[in-house]
């Protein structure tokens, strides 16, 4: 008999995830900067959130969550709006000019 099944150490049960005020404060801001450089970027394209999101092989209502900036997003997101947009989106939060 394996003892070790449904079995959990006190440690392992505890949340891994330690997220304080002022980290959901600066995803948010992120977040929120994605999304104004999205909509600039859509509005110059033309686009509208369907079209977008044929794109980016998601659903409009996906884009609508991403544009409102309150979706904490992946790289791999990150990346689909950048290739689907023609923008650079990492790059250009980060530059301090």
């Amino acid at each position: 008999m394996n003892m070790t099944t449904n079995r959990m150490s006190p440690v392992t049960s505890i949340s891994t995830t330690c997220e304080t005020e002022q980290d959901i404060k600066n995803w948010s801001q992120y977040s929120q900067g994605i999304a104004a450089a999205m909509s600039k970027r859509m509005a110059e394209l033309g686009l509208t959130q369907q079209m977008l999101a044929e794109k980016m092989n998601c659903t409009q209502q996906y884009i609508s969550k991403v544009l409102k900036g309150k979706k904490n997003m992946s790289l791999e997101t990150i990346c689909k709006i950048e290739n689907a947009l023609g923008i650079e989106i990492i790059k250009g939060l980060n530059t301090k000019e």
